[in-house]
């Protein structure tokens, strides 16, 4: 499983599946990603969907405590399988537009990150995990991404990002943290990004995934959910 897909199997985790290793989406057969693997810890729906609502658009940062120690347990979901991530990782959240940034006052992702980052060095003290957030950087504003094709996702996002501190990246493995994975578009460019600079290996850990089906029912219609398309 490379993008956390629940390929329509039954009673499939997205985040982790027994029997899983080795299948790939119809996305990951046709443009692999540069990141070795990306965990969602659930559905981008209900109350997590709520959560996510009031810490992105409502100003609520506590919201952050509750989704960042769910982040902290999906980031340990990277270090099990046959080919896991290494206990020394730097942790990196996924950057904002500066003026949106300012606008919102803070990254969702770096709050969840931080959060996440205290947790697994009470729970995991053996980790060496650092942060690294200003590592990489939004260098351009972008259009929406909710009417484009998958195609033309990738190609909005060419460019958008810039590593500006290679020290911190290079030879190192890399947690790219979110707060959605929706199509995959932002953590492939920043993945790509990433593995330019000399990153040894990436890997995605988001709090919530929007799933095929979802999504396209976003896309169908454009009052719904609009928002969620901020993510990747």
């Amino acid at each position: 499983m490379r993008c956390g897909e629940a390929l329509d199997i039954d009673g499939v985790r997205f985040a982790e599946q027994s029997g899983g290793e080795g299948l790939l989406c119809s996305p990951c057969r046709m443009a692999p990603p540069e990141f070795e693997r990306a965990v969602a810890w659930g559905l981008y729906e209900d109350q997590m969907r709520e959560l996510i609502h009031l810490l992105k658009y409502e100003g609520m940062q506590s919201a952050a405590e509750p989704l960042g120690r769910l982040l902290a347990r999906t980031v340990e979901m990277l270090c099990d399988g046959d080919a896991p991530m290494g206990r020394d990782a730097v942790m990196m959240a996924v950057p904002l537009y500066p003026a949106k940034q300012r606008q919102r006052g803070y990254n969702q992702s770096v709050l969840l990150a931080e959060v996440a980052v205290k947790e697994l060095k009470g729970s995991r003290p053996e980790w060496r995990l650092g942060a690294a957030h200003g590592a990489i950087r939004r260098t351009r504003d972008t259009e929406s991404q909710f009417e484009l094709t998958p195609i033309g996702r990738r190609r909005n996002l060419r460019g958008a990002f810039a590593v500006i501190d290679p020290a911190a990246v290079v030879g190192r493995e890399i947690v790219l943290v979110d707060d959605i994975y929706t199509t995959g578009a932002t953590a492939r460019e920043c993945a790509r990004v990433l593995r330019q600079a000399g990153a040894a290996k990436v890997w995605v850990a988001t709090v919530s995934r929007a799933q095929r089906e979802l999504v396209a029912m976003w896309q169908t219609d454009g009052t719904t959910e609009t928002a969620v398309w901020d993510a990747g």
